[in-house]
């Protein structure tokens, strides 16, 4: 079975590295928080289709995605440029948070969907097993510049409303929701909390693609927040004992000196200033991790207290 799957990712990359993208670009509406009377907040959400495949993604989170992607490929080709690029991260004092960090990803025909996320610097995904059930009316009415036709479904807990359209004929739209007969123009739950309306079309060349790790964990859909959980308990296991090790003393290296670590001032010498890597990351608007492995870098999130799935 995981073969399977991993059969899919690569040809889903294979896919979505080559050729033009189409862009569907929804502006999105987010109610944060369910119980206390806050406003609504906004961001933009990208559907990129190619071929038989798409990629659901925030812009926050592709934008963010692309550059550390960038980053981690040129400082592989040269540590010294690792310095260097951090610097271009003082652009912006941090990134725009998002209300979806996470990516899914759809094989459009075989209605398969699979969501991505990370837990400890590593990557964890499951495929939806639950299916869509719409119940479709009859009548036409104009949504968002197109022709559309209204559906439900009942989903995650909330009662969805979707207006599709036959003039682009995708079966696809935000989130997790396909199996139209059409591209999801306009889309709503019934609390008012999450809303996805469709306001342009756009072709991209060579369009950033999430990153697939061949040894990321698979998990199921009931299985997955206990799985992430146990990700992060591990990972904080292991740097416990890290941290408890290297903490034993301090330990001179020729002129390099490793006993402040990377917290405080250590890996002071020829070549290193001082600071360690939280002060530089707070420098330049990044959270330090405290539950991810050095080198990947968290970033602020939008809590959302009002989760788009309540079940």
């Amino acid at each position: 079975m995981r073969q399977k799957v991993f059969g899919f990712f690569v040809l889903f990359l294979i896919t979505m590295s080559y050729g033009q993208t189409t862009r569907y670009v929804y502006e999105t509406l987010v109610n944060p928080d369910s119980i206390n009377l806050v406003s609504m907040k906004s961001e933009r959400t990208f559907l990129d289709v190619k071929g038989n495949r798409s990629l659901f993604i925030s812009e926050h989170k592709l934008i963010k995605d692309s550059i550390f992607t960038s980053f981690k490929s040129e400082a592989k080709e040269n540590d010294k440029k690792e310095e260097k690029d951090l610097s271009k991260l003082e652009i912006k004092k941090h990134f725009e948070p998002t209300f979806f960090d996470y990516f899914i990803a759809k094989d459009i025909p075989g209605q398969k969907v699979y969501y991505f996320d990370k837990a400890a610097g590593k990557q964890i995904y499951y495929q939806e097993d639950r299916p869509l059930k719409w119940e479709i009316s009859n009548g036409i009415e104009q949504q968002n510049g197109y022709p559309a036709q209204k559906a439900v479904v009942d989903f995650g807990g909330r009662v969805w409303t979707a207006w599709f359209t036959k003039d682009i004929g995708i079966s696809d739209g935000p989130y997790k929701f396909s199996g139209l007969p059409g591209l999801i123009v306009k889309l709503e739950d019934d609390k008012g909390d999450y809303k996805f309306d469709l306001v342009k079309k756009i072709i991209v060349r060579n369009a950033f693609e999430e990153p697939v790790d061949p040894n990321a964990k698979q998990s199921t859909r009931v299985s997955f927040h206990g799985d992430k959980a146990a990700l992060e308990l591990e990972f904080n296991k292991n740097r416990k004992a890290i941290t408890g090790y290297s903490g034993a003393g301090n330990m001179n290296f020729g002129e390099g000196r490793h006993g402040g670590g990377m917290g405080g001032g250590g890996m002071r010498g020829a070549n290193h200033t001082g600071g360690g890597m939280h002060r530089g990351m707070r420098d330049n608007g990044l959270s330090a991790p405290s539950s991810s492995p050095a080198g990947n870098f968290t970033m602020r999130n939008e809590t959302v207290q009002n989760p788009i799935e309540l079940k």
